[in-house]
């Protein structure tokens, strides 16, 4: 089969910044202008004797000082947490403004500019009550801006107000939070933002759930995270990991299994605006009333819609169109994977190819220093386009990030930002570059964090070098990592086991097939022993031991194996998971080379259907069945039919995959076969020599697409 598809008290304080994780000052105080530094401060905060160490998650929206302010002190990345004035730990009770959680910051009232909106109730604050108390991880998921930090603030300080607030401000400090946390009488871990704890050196699920088991009740662990970054860890997404790469996902995704899980809406519903009814005479309250039928409450009073106008409409001539570029380079930084802020320095060099696309000097831009000042104001007192400062970098606003009809990450961007970032950094862009099917950043990405030393980038490297065409190169290293997982770990480790996995995955799609299928064989017996006959692990291996068996000749057996295989996978993982339908298209493909094409065609367009409705139309499962689709119909004698489906389909992947990859590669061949079927001969071999050049420049020699090219090209020579 030719495309196989294999996240108290307090006194005058201020926020200090490390790391990847800033969080600027609280307030726009460069912006107040009157009295020095210290009056500024003491005018800002008058209500008690916290100070904050850093500043924390990358979507965290506290307003910024101007740049000439400087944080006067800094924690080690890997202990920095927030702090009180003596240094210590604050308790909850003590942490008594909403933005030291994290909580998007509102416009000041006009009255008492310090005060925080009031909290109205959500719907899930009961939910989320009985939740933190009875279990030891509570992630509560719902859109940028859609009140998630107040929420679980607001609950936490209500049910906690003695509990150690362990807020680490960087990814390196999770570790010392956690033991922070263990030594406390009581805590809360606090992780808003989950999504950027998540990564090399980063959260795993074992560390979080030996915390909480071993403090029950004394210890709880809280956590936010945006929808978007949750859906990158729904079942549907691991069928995005071509070649069988999961493993690095499924550490994250355990992660995000281990806790209770809470929604919230962005949508306020009736009973929520009617208790938010009773506080309209505040003014921001009232103003965001009135947008309640486009936009969500929370996310009107963080100003979310207005930054977003004001970003699209800056790129006017005349108007802030360097800052629209700045703002348009940070939004990129973080879409590439960037966890951390970027620096100013950065920002001067990144936004200048954005700013030249958009006309240049004909754009009348302002300075660099009136633009970054423009990002960085607040919108009505709330937050900036841009989050940060001078001294530890600066963020784009996370409302950003979901802006309609954004284009592809740029080449410019993204080659620039990998060569000044660090390896770890690099690793989180490799993870995302190789998860949206862009090869080629994944495989320079994680090469740069193999050189850089992160654990665990030599084995995705090894898989992103398959991926992209080179799958016996990626078996040869891969087979060194079995060899020193074995020797490290033993046989039946799981990290063992997965690299025996992709080992064998790759030998198969290198061309030896009878091998592959042997090595699932032995796979299956391990993974059942050490995993269990039902661990998602044990039934891939069956699923690919069926598939190189087919593709080795025996297509009887494979048969016969994949019935068995959906029999137990239905019953396991329900009709419409991802790897059920995978595991139908195999069984109706191995089945048709034996049997009538015509029940073929019509199974096959069955699960058409039900893939389009579980998986939505760019699903890699729905693509390979579209291919299979078209190939039943170039079986069956109509070419011209055929020919206009894969022409359809190279569109497609070559859009959403690149015009090299090897899926792409391998469909625009299956047209040009349409083409010479139908005797378009001069055509079919410009098309063929554009295939060859593309394939040549990315595929190892030898490879079967290769061999396909030239011998297809040789044989339309006079």
């Amino acid at each position: 089969m030719e495309d196989h598809v294999g996240h108290g008290g307090s006194v005058y304080v201020y926020l200090r910044h490390v790391g990847s994780r800033s969080r600027g000052w609280l307030r726009y105080l460069g912006a107040v202008g009157a009295g020095g530094f210290a009056v500024a401060l003491s005018a800002m905060w008058t209500s008690g004797p916290l100070a904050a160490g850093i500043g924390a998650a990358v979507t965290t929206v506290i307003t910024l000082v101007t740049d000439r302010v400087q944080p006067q002190a800094v924690q080690p990345q890997a202990t920095a947490l927030l702090r009180s004035a003596s240094g210590g730990i604050p308790r909850l009770g003590q942490v008594d403004r909403p933005e030291l959680a994290g909580v998007h910051p509102a416009d000041g009232h006009p009255d008492h500019p310090r005060l925080a909106p009031p909290y109205i109730r959500r719907d899930a604050d009961t939910v989320l009550r009985r939740a933190v108390q009875e279990n030891g991880f509570v992630l509560v998921v719902g859109e940028s801006a859609a009140g998630k930090t107040r929420l679980v603030y607001e609950v936490a300080r209500s049910c906690f107000p003695r509990h150690a607030f362990v807020r680490p401000m960087t990814r390196p400090a999770l570790a010392h939070a956690i033991k922070v946390a263990s030594r406390r009488r009581r805590a809360v871990l606090w992780l808003d933002d989950l999504e950027n704890y998540l990564g090399a050196d980063g959260a795993t699920a074992s560390a979080l759930a030996e915390l909480v088991q071993r403090r029950r009740g004394r210890v709880v662990v809280l956590a936010t995270m945006r929808s978007q970054e949750v859906r990158r860890y729904e079942a549907r997404e691991e069928s995005r990991l071509t070649g069988s790469d999961r493993d690095a996902w499924r550490v994250q995704r355990e992660v995000l299994q281990l806790a209770t899980q809470i929604q919230l809406q962005r949508h306020w519903s009736t009973g929520e605006l009617q208790r938010a009814r009773l506080y309209e005479r505040d003014p921001r309250i009232g103003l965001a009333l009135g947008s309640c039928d486009r936009f969500g409450l929370a996310e009107v009073v963080a100003a979310g819609p207005e930054l977003l106008a004001a970003w699209q409409n800056a790129w006017a001539p005349g108007a802030n169109p360097r800052g629209a570029a700045i703002v348009a380079a940070a939004v990129d930084c973080r879409r590439s994977g960037l966890r951390r802020p970027a620096t100013r320095q950065w920002l001067q060099e990144l936004h200048l190819p954005y700013l030249a696309a958009r006309g240049g000097p004909d754009l009348q831009p302002e300075p660099f220093d009136e633009a970054m000042r423009w990002a960085c104001t607040a919108a009505y007192a709330t937050s900036g386009l841009l989050i940060g400062n001078f001294t530890q970098g600066y963020v784009a606003f996370d409302y950003l990030l979901n802006a309609p009809r954004l284009p592809a990450v740029p080449d410019h961007l993204w080659n620039t930002l990998l060569s000044r970032v660090e390896a770890t950094d690099a690793y989180d862009m490799g993870l995302v570059a190789h998860q949206t099917s862009q090869l080629a950043r994944a495989t320079a990405a994680l090469q740069r964090a193999r050189e850089g030393g992160v654990e665990g980038a030599d084995f995705l490297l090894a898989i992103a070098v398959g991926d992209r065409g080179r799958p016996r190169e990626a078996a040869g290293i891969l087979a060194g990592i079995v060899r020193r997982r074995r020797a490290q770990w033993g046989a039946r480790h799981p990290e063992t086991l997965a690299s025996v996995h992709q080992w064998a995955f790759f030998t198969g799609e290198g061309g030896d097939a009878r091998a592959a299928a042997a090595a699932f064989a032995d796979l299956v017996v391990e993974t059942t022993a050490a995993l269990g006959p039902g661990h998602t692990d044990t039934l891939a291996a069956r699923h690919q031991q069926a598939y190189f068996t087919g593709e080795a000749g025996d297509t009887e057996s494979a048969v016969q194996q994949l019935t068995a295989l959906l029999e137990d996978r239905t019953r396991l993982e329900g009709v419409d998971h991802p790897q059920v339908l995978a595991g139908r298209r195999s069984l109706i493909w191995f089945s048709s080379l034996d049997g009538e094409l015509a029940v073929a065609e019509r199974q096959v367009g069955e699960l058409m259907a039900d893939a389009r409705r579980t998986l939505g139309a760019e699903n890699p499962h729905v693509l390979a069945i579209r291919s299979t689709q078209a190939d039943f119909v170039a079986r069956a004698g109509r070419i011209d039919e055929a020919t206009a489906m894969f022409t359809e389909l190279a569109a497609d992947r070559s859009r959403l995959l690149g015009s090299d990859h090897p899926h792409a590669l391998h469909t625009r061949l299956q047209r040009a076969q349409g083409l010479v079927c139908a005797g378009s001969h001069d055509q079919a071999r410009h098309e063929l020599a554009q295939i060859l050049e593309d394939a040549q420049r990315v595929l190892e020699l030898g490879h079967r697409h290769l061999v396909l090219a030239e011998r297809m090209i040789n044989g339309l020579r006079p």
